[in-house]
């Protein structure tokens, strides 16, 4: 959008600041048109008339992610809000700050990234090159990034001395790649973004892939050792009685270890 002014003075440069103050920028910022130059009264006196000029400035993108929104703000309540304009390489950092404005940032920064996202169209919408728009409120940006490098290099760590990959919740791109910058610092550990749209999250692993651990041989008992189990074992402990000798001496306890006669003698005098 393009805004313009119209300054009058005794002189040129008088024109031209009174243009400036209407649009409320500095001279060094905005364009002039001279529509008219200043004409002297004749004896002092008779005719004359002042210098016209014309100033006209283009919003910025920034400018117009601003415009956008002041209006969003005071449509949910909050009017008594302000926003400062830092330019950065390839677009702007805007913070939002005064009121109860901490509601707009929502879970994880949802809300935020959606009005960024939204900021971020309008801005664009009539750029032939990319101006990138990130928002901000009470530093949660700052807080946020920290928060999400000490966590890359945690998991990055752990990477490394498990051998195995560790999956992180979805994020946007700015949060993925903080984190992966943050990996990079952490030496034999790699990351990489899976999944799709809003399942996209990053992957953090050693270098070379999973190391897999072998799996663990079951321990061999014996079966003579009666405490480790086994079938003998079972058998002693059991009270399970097979259909061997030692059954059938249990059954006629006179009959072990030479005492055949006497029995045999015991069942004669019964038959007498």
């Amino acid at each position: 959008m393009r805004k313009e002014a119209v300054g009058t003075g005794d002189t040129v440069e008088a024109a031209r600041a009174e243009a400036c103050r209407q649009l409320g920028v500095e001279p060094d910022d905005v364009e002039f048109e001279i529509l008219e130059m200043p004409v002297r009264k004749t004896l002092g006196i008779f005719g004359g008339s002042p210098a016209k000029v014309k100033a006209y400035v283009e919003d910025s993108p920034a400018d117009k992610a601003v415009a956008y929104l002041y209006s969003i703000l005071k449509n949910v309540g909050l009017n008594d809000v302000n926003i400062e304009i830092k330019e950065e390489e390839s677009g702007a950092l805007l913070s939002i700050t005064g009121g109860d404005v901490g509601f707009i940032i929502g879970h994880r920064g949802e809300t935020l990234d959606a009005l960024q996202y939204l900021t971020g169209l309008v801005a664009n919408h009539t750029e032939d090159t990319y101006y990138r728009i990130t928002l901000d409120i009470g530093n949660y940006r700052d807080k946020r990034r920290e928060t999400l490098e000490a966590l890359g290099k945690k998991l990055a760590a752990k990477a490394v001395k498990s051998g195995r990959n560790n999956s992180l919740e979805p994020m946007n791109p700015y949060e993925r790649r903080i984190i992966h910058t943050a990996v990079q610092e952490v030496e034999g550990a790699t990351s990489w973004s899976e999944g799709q749209d809003q399942a996209r999250h990053v992957v953090i692993g050693p270098e070379g892939g999973e190391r897999f651990q072998p799996r663990a041989r079951k321990p061999y008992y014996n079966n003579n050792n009666n405490n480790r189990g086994g079938r003998n074992g079972d058998n002693r402990n059991s009270g399970y009685h097979g259909r061997g000798r030692d059954n059938h001496n249990r059954q006629y306890p006179s009959a072990r270890r030479g005492n055949v006669s006497s029995y045999m003698q015991t069942d004669k005098n019964k038959v007498q």
